[in-house]
């Protein structure tokens, strides 16, 4: 029994010996593991510190960026420039929609009517004193008012608020007196009534962000109307979404159909949609026209062969309706306008229905049909494709029929014009032939401008360069010039592309500082460098500054894009313009307010005039506001 008890106390022993053996076994090796987690934890608990520490930053400077547009719109109500009101408390709005809407809707209501009293008092984009008849009377028929303006903000943001705006318009149209509402009335036949018209616009505006389905639903109502703003339109959307265009256009083509009073008028509208996008011309009684046309080529789009002759069959039985008496002809081209588009379209159907050729063409067979110039310039624009060899081949036989020197100067003006537009270089050559020394330099100016706009196109650096030393340029179409080959040049050949941006710079500080376009150029050169060097874009930015505070007329956003070159000729008046993104005042605050908030800051309160001041704060808190909460998080 002892011996028992002896062995029985022994094995607790070694029990209890083996378990504490055990427990310092395991003691040994949990502590490593729970000193690692202590580090890890510590670990953690510094990086959510640090987000704390970076969300409450962001945070911080939210709240600031929103105190400075409620800041600056209470100041914007006291502007008595009613075109900066306006625009400041809309943009405002715009800026504040997502971090403040209730304070966004109400700066909107605040900048339609301070809009309302604005468009009343004539007050315009270009001027800040009261406007001549005539300049608030082409505004009108443009459309483009600061209603337009505001109209454009909201509907990005709120369809239903926009609706309720453009309803106001309405009863406005209704108020239209019955001369302003007869089909023949420039408003209707080429622009469309004002609720129309603005709608489109705003519609545009929208489609140029990649709003489709709120530009079309904004469109709608405007698009029962053919008139060169609805054609327009539907010509854009097709660019984006070609399906849908096409299908809103055959419903056009059906009403049309219908309607009684379509006209010559109606189908030369039509025809633009179909073959020459960007370029739509309307003829009056009298035998003058009046046009739009496009800055690049007219191309025609490749529409389905169904839909195309749908528009043949409407527009021949359109054009082939009784022709009434001189004195009841009521219609908005009268009969010699009908018979120049006959005239016009003839090749079209000879080519795509020459069903319906034969009884058109025997529509000009009357004495008023024979007086008719096929050859007229804006009779084949863009209907006949363009074939420089054989112009170049005919000017010879024109030159000989010409009766003096300005005609011959026209002569050489036109054909210079058209081969620009190509990229060939006989364009120079007969720029050089003309005789006028004044129109001669302006010719040259329009042909380096469009051989430049083409080398970009086609992506030829060192001919952009080479014209922008070489051509009949001003400071700014030079300046400019140099900055496209070097935005060509940004990923081949970097060195390069920074020595044509310092010809770019240097040719901008040749300007006079009071010339609103001297701060554009150096914009220009800013937006450029902000791919490739951002410290240059900042010293660039200074600059600007400077120009912008010797010069009153330069309001930042509001200001348009400096002029390319005009050209009249006996074929019409051309237009090249220079791309307004590129002269962006905005953009490039933007994006160097993120790189440093404070110095960009500093940088706005450095302007001396309101309007450049106001829009360089906004652009500003939109790079702030527009930046994503969840951005600070991803970064850590």
């Amino acid at each position: 029994m002892r011996t028992f008890k002896r062995l029985l106390k022994c094995e607790v022993v070694w029990r209890t010996i083996g378990s504490v053996a055990c427990l310092l076994v395991l003691s040994c090796s949990v502590l490593p593991q729970s000193e690692s987690r202590n580090r890890g934890l510590v670990e953690l608990r510094k990086d959510q510190d640090r987000l704390i520490d970076a969300n409450a930053a962001e945070t911080q400077r939210r709240v600031f960026a929103v105190s400075a547009v409620i800041s600056l719109a209470t100041e914007a109500r006291s502007y008595k420039d009613l075109a900066l009101r306006t625009r400041v408390l809309a943009r405002a709005a715009d800026t504040l929609w997502d971090a403040d809407n209730i304070t966004a809707r109400a700066l909107f209501s605040r900048a339609w009517d301070a809009a309302e009293t604005g468009d009343e008092a004539g007050a315009t984009i270009y001027t800040k004193d009261n406007p001549p008849a005539m300049v608030i009377g082409l505004r009108k028929m443009s459309g483009r008012d600061l209603r337009v303006e505001v109209l454009s903000l909201v509907s990005r943001r709120d369809k239903r608020f926009g609706e309720q705006l453009l309803a106001k318009l309405t009863s406005e149209d209704e108020r239209q007196t019955n001369t302003e509402q007869n089909a023949g009335t420039l408003s209707n036949v080429f622009s469309g009534p004002e609720n129309s018209l603005k709608r489109l616009l705003v519609a545009e505006k929208l489609l140029a962000d990649d709003q489709v389905a709120s530009a079309r639903e904004i469109a709608t109502p405007a698009l029962s109307e053919v008139n060169a703003r609805s054609i327009d339109f539907l010509s854009q959307l097709r660019t984006r979404d070609a399906a849908l265009a096409d299908k809103l256009f055959a419903e056009l083509l059906g009403r049309v159909e219908i309607d009684p009073t379509s006209d010559a008028n109606t189908v030369s509208g039509l025809s633009s949609y179909v073959f020459t996008p960007g370029f739509y011309i309307v003829f009056w009684p009298d035998g003058h026209s009046t046009w739009t046309q496009p800055e690049e080529p007219t191309v025609t789009p490749n529409l389905d062969k169904a839909l195309r002759a749908r528009f043949m069959q409407v527009a021949s039985s359109v054009l082939l309706r009784p022709v009434p008496p001189p004195d009841q002809d009521m219609t908005s081209c009268g009969r010699r306008g009908r018979l120049k588009v006959i005239t016009r379209l003839l090749p079209l159907f000879e080519q795509y229905a020459p069903e319906t050729a034969t009884a058109l063409r025997a529509q000009l067979t009357a004495k008023e049909g024979r007086n008719i110039d096929a050859t007229e310039a804006l009779l084949t624009e863009g209907i006949k494709p363009e074939n420089n060899g054989g112009q170049i081949a005919d000017i010879d036989d024109q030159l000989g029929r010409a009766k003096s020197s300005a005609e011959r100067d026209q002569i050489y003006a036109a054909a210079a014009a058209k081969l620009a537009v190509t990229g060939n270089k006989r364009a120079r050559e007969f720029a050089d032939s003309i005789d006028d020394a004044k129109f001669r330099t302006q010719v040259r100016n329009y042909v380096d401008v469009e051989l430049i706009k083409f080398a970009i196109r086609t992506k030829k650096a060192d001919e952009v360069a080479q014209l922008a030393r070489a051509g009949e340029l001003s400071h700014i179409q030079r300046s400019w010039s140099y900055s496209q080959a070097a935005r060509l040049l940004l990923d081949s050949e970097r060195e390069h592309a920074l020595e044509l941006l310092q010809q770019a710079t240097e040719e901008a500080e040749r300007m006079d500082l009071s010339d609103p376009d001297a701060t554009l150029a150096l914009l220009n050169v800013a937006n450029q460098l902000l791919a490739v060097d951002r410290a240059r874009a900042w010293e660039v930015l200074n600059k600007t500054v400077k120009a912008a505070n010797s010069a009153e007329d330069f309001t930042g956003d509001d200001i348009r894009a400096p002029k390319g070159s005009m050209l009249v000729t006996r074929n019409g008046t051309r237009f090249v313009r220079l791309p307004e993104a590129d002269f962006n005042f905005s953009r490039v605050l933007r994006v160097l307010a993120q790189d440093d908030l404070f110095r960009s800051l500093e940088l706005a309160k450095s302007f001396k005039y309101e309007a450049a001041r106001a829009y360089a704060t906004l652009a500003i808190a939109r790079a702030v506001l527009e930046k994503p909460a969840e951005s600070v998080t991803a970064k850590n």
